[in-house]
């Protein structure tokens, strides 16, 4: 059974940073593309961040230079650096992962990060 379990989502001043973090358990982490993606209330899900099997990232532009995704493989777990917040970073962020030898992808519950301005 596949399981992703995120933590790290809080309430932050606008500025301010937090780490979420993204355990996998399930899926042979060190090849499987993880990525963040977040939700704002009556938006669509857009991709955040996604780092591959090689380590290469990719990142939305409204998030270049402010937020950085790593992994641990001997962890199983995704980071996601978030510094210089902004208000219209409020949403839930979500862990994906996508295993290389599977067509199916999986989801994290999902942790709320709330910027107050």
């Amino acid at each position: 059974q596949v399981q992703l379990v995120e933590s790290g989502g809080g309430l932050v001043q606008a500025g301010g940073s937090l780490r979420l973090s993204c355990s996998a358990s399930g899926i042979i982490f060190s090849i499987s593309t993880l990525g963040w993606y977040r939700q704002a209330p009556g938006k669509q899900r857009e991709l955040v961040a996604v780092v591959g099997g090689g380590g290469s990232t990719n990142y939305a532009d409204s998030v270049k230079g402010r937020f950085t995704i790593s992994r641990d493989d001997a962890k199983n777990t995704v980071y996601l650096q978030m510094n210089s917040l902004k208000s219209e970073d409020t949403a839930v962020y979500y862990c994906n992962a996508r295993p290389s030898y599977r067509r199916q992808e999986y989801w994290g519950q999902g942790t709320q990060v709330t910027v107050s301005s």
